[in-house]
């Protein structure tokens, strides 16, 4: 990866041996494979066993997930947040293990489309929730840096499972938990 990086550099009419730039390759290889580092990561490692019997049936919410990707059509950077709740059906997560999905996904490259949808499938299936309800609100470079160049346009997108897509009311509270 440091010599496609060093080419990089050389191919935008930059001398990647001139001081400033002569370590930079390896410090890129190394950012972008921190960057993507959820392709190294397991959701079995993520959850590590962190499921608990509960009684509870009322929503739980983890709110302001902050996040961090990488745009798959540029490779540039977006950044957000994301709400993720779900409604137990006999088991919980743990809750650090709500934003580390979040961050496995985050941690690759991706649409925010797609990513919201991955944590929310992947919620359901580990917890087998009556419901799961996933808002992503992201800034992306890609729109701020380049082409339409909008420093204030924020994508906004939802994935509703279960209960938060067939019930009004789970989806009204989700949405009004968040805000």
């Amino acid at each position: 990866m440091n010599e496609h990086y060093a080419q990089i550099i050389e191919a935008i009419g930059e001398d990647p041996q001139r001081p400033g730039l002569r370590d930079t390759p390896k410090r890129a290889a190394k950012a972008m494979q921190y960057l993507t580092q959820g392709y190294q990561q397991s959701l079995d490692e993520i959850v590590n066993d962190a499921i608990f019997p509960s009684d509870c049936s009322e929503m739980v919410l983890v709110k302001d997930i902050e996040l961090y990707s990488l745009c798959e059509h540029h490779l540039l950077p977006f950044i957000g947040k994301a709400h993720v709740a779900y409604i137990p059906n006999g088991k919980v997560l743990g809750l650090s293990k709500v934003a580390r999905i979040v961050d496995m996904f985050a941690r690759r490259l991706q649409i925010q489309e797609q990513l919201t949808v991955e944590i929310a499938e992947t919620l359901q299936d580990v917890t087998g929730a009556a419901g799961v309800g996933v808002i992503i609100e992201a800034k992306h470079m890609c729109m701020m840096m380049r082409g339409v160049e909008k420093q204030n346009s924020v994508m906004k997108t939802s994935a509703m499972l279960g209960s938060f897509r067939s019930q009004q009311a789970t989806r009204t509270e989700f949405l009004s938990l968040i805000r």
